[in-house]
């Protein structure tokens, strides 16, 4: 036999001795496709929260219920929910303060989270009538803000910094049109949120609906314990 091919078959033989046994030794125990790289991509991974940051939320500074100025600098090391209503809103905002008194009741104990309820009518929701609308819907928790201040600055706050479309229109009833939705800010002042089931990130979360509402109430838990 050809000297080259005696080398070669000793070369497979040697091969199917040390390396096979640990091939299928892997195989047995599923891991087949781990190395090093996955390894560490997984520990990185379960390190992690589950919750995306989407980005800072916008800077604002307005006037609260108590005539006290509030900015993001209130909430600082915070976990906060925002919202944009009216009080003469004879649609949504009743739903969306009702659900808002949920959250604010899950974690009424926790001083490290709060809420800011944002007009968009400032013109007629002063201190005085929201303080009054405070009252009225049993609004509780020193951490719960509702602000007012300029027009302008509001409504370039809700749809060019968050994204979210806030408007007049005569042809609604109250004058007024915005989403229902919530905003969620961690402790550092970022706009977090969970996947959907296409595992694409929701961005905000549905102030009207109970799923939303429990949704948002799991990961406010989450962030607190960041």
């Amino acid at each position: 036999m050809n000297k080259k091919y005696i080398g070669t078959i000793a070369i497979i033989l040697i091969f199917g001795i040390l390396v096979i046994p640990k091939i299928v030794d892997r195989v047995k125990n599923n891991s087949i496709v781990k190395g090093d790289r996955l390894n560490q991509v997984e520990q990185s991974s379960s390190e992690e929260s589950d919750l995306l940051t989407i980005g800072k939320a916008p800077k604002f500074s307005l006037t609260d219920q108590n005539k006290q100025t509030i900015s993001n600098d209130t909430y600082k090391g915070k976990v906060y929910v925002i919202e944009f209503f009216f009080t003469t809103c004879p649609s949504i905002c009743p739903v969306m303060n009702r659900n808002m008194k949920f959250v604010q009741g899950s974690f009424a104990s926790n001083t490290n989270f709060g809420i800011a309820s944002i007009s968009i009518d400032p013109e007629h929701d002063t201190p005085e009538v929201l303080k009054k609308h405070a009252e009225q819907i049993e609004a509780k928790g020193i951490n719960w803000h509702f602000l007012t201040g300029d027009k302008k600055a509001i409504f370039e706050m809700a749809n060019k910094g968050f994204n979210l479309y806030v408007g007049e229109n005569p042809k609604v009833n109250g004058g007024f049109e915005h989403s229902g939705l919530f905003a969620l800010i961690d402790k550092k002042g970022n706009i977090r949120c969970r996947k959907d089931e296409f595992d694409n990130p929701i961005v905000y979360y549905d102030g009207l609906s109970e799923d939303g509402i429990k949704q948002i109430k799991q990961d406010i838990s989450k962030l607190l314990a960041e």
